[in-house]
């Protein structure tokens, strides 16, 4: 199989259900922004941490399900989509690994470890991905639970940053004012 088309040479590219749209559309948008944070994590494994890794890669295959989701504007009931299991999954991690860390008082700001760096990375990029699935839902009809996914992915990766950055015994920085 090629990698290579050329179908998408003049702009354009098809949907799950073979629809031509702009490589400019909102859904697009939304799902190649999803594939930037997916990239981003992809980066940051191995951690060195075997339950931080755990979830990264549990997120970056729920990644898929979320493009998959967002490119397909009318589902059936067998094709991939994000349900509320993925969201509470990613809550459950949360609570877990806030647990190891100190209560949070201020802002901080992102960075530490390398590590620690590229998850700060990839949870602003995952608040895009958000935003970009607003945009879309504000046009036509989407899945919730993408949006709820992406909004609890982005405290995931702030949690999880800082938890890499305390083990790595890199402090946290507040901004000054």
């Amino acid at each position: 199989m090629k990698v290579y088309t050329g179908r998408g040479d003049e702009g354009m590219t098809d949907l799950r259900d073979m629809t031509r749209v702009s490589k400019t559309s909102h859904r697009i948008e939304a799902y190649g922004t999803v594939d930037e944070v997916n990239a981003i994590v992809g980066t940051a494994r191995p951690t060195g941490y075997d339950d931080v890794d755990e979830l990264l890669e549990i997120v970056q295959n729920h990644l898929h399900i979320v493009q998959a989701d967002l490119a397909n504007p009318d589902p059936d009931e067998d094709d991939p989509q994000v349900r509320e299991e993925h969201v509470e999954a990613l809550e459950t991690r949360i609570d877990e690994a806030d647990e190891e860390l100190d209560p949070l008082t201020s802002f901080i700001l992102p960075g530490g470890s390398e590590t620690g760096a590229k998850l700060h990375h990839a949870r602003t990029v995952s608040r895009r991905a958000e935003r970009r699935a607003v945009s879309l839902a504000s046009e036509e009809p989407i899945n919730a639970e993408v949006v709820a996914y992406l909004n609890r992915l982005s405290d995931a990766l702030f949690v999880y940053a800082r938890l890499v950055n305390k083990r790595d015994g890199v402090p946290e920085a507040s901004p000054t004012y």
